[in-house]
């Protein structure tokens, strides 16, 4: 397997891990492992967020940029940062109707890549596209340390403070989810026009 692709598979089997990680704490009702868990996912995944750039990065220095490449990166992409979506549904901090629409839109898009694909035509990631998924990650990070926040149980913190601070982040992350939401599905039309001949053939 090609170096760059190594990374992204990396990013996709991270997915599973990351979800087992964060829930654990949860299904076993183990504050220590809540306290563990807080330590460490958001290091994890900032690890694996960036193995974005480096299957890019040699792809690029080793001329291995491929059609598969251009379809995996992606799809490694909606993998793991769906996974990071449903652990914040779960864990009540993202409305269903987001996560649903963020899917909805995920998924329409992969049967698109399908059809072109079928045409001989893999379609890379376009500017709307990329930062739609830099969105996806800073809100995942956003939720992720409102979580970490809440499982620390800092005692030293008064109570009023640490109420302020977890009401910032989570309007914070709301409204994060909200603009990822319109970001998708604006990069999604964006697609369908660019494409829109692929489709029209295919009819």
């Amino acid at each position: 397997m090609k170096v760059s692709n190594r990374f992204t598979l990396a990013r996709a089997l991270f997915a599973p891990v990351f979800y087992v990680l964060f829930n654990l704490p949860v299904w076993l009702h183990s504050d220590i492992l809540g306290i563990i868990s807080a330590c460490i996912m958001i290091p994890l995944l900032a690890v694996f967020e960036l193995t974005d750039y480096w299957d890019g990065h040699y792809a690029r220095k080793y001329n291995e940029v491929s059609d598969f490449g251009k379809i995996f990166d992606p799809f490694a992409d909606v993998i793991l940062n769906l996974t990071v979506f449903i652990c914040a549904v779960s864990a009540g901090y993202m409305p269903m109707v987001l996560f649903v629409l963020i899917l909805y839109r995920e998924f329409t898009q992969s049967f698109l890549r399908m059809s072109a694909l079928k045409k001989g035509v893999a379609i890379a990631a376009r500017k709307g596209g990329k930062l739609k998924t830099v969105f996806y990650i800073i809100s995942g990070f956003f939720f992720l340390t409102l979580e970490s926040f809440i499982r620390f149980h800092f005692s030293f913190i008064p109570e009023f403070v640490s109420s302020v601070i977890i009401a910032v982040l989570r309007w914070s992350t709301l409204t994060l989810f909200i603009v990822c939401v319109f970001l998708s599905w604006g990069s999604f039309i964006d697609y369908i026009k660019s494409f829109y001949s692929l489709i029209k053939d295919g009819e």
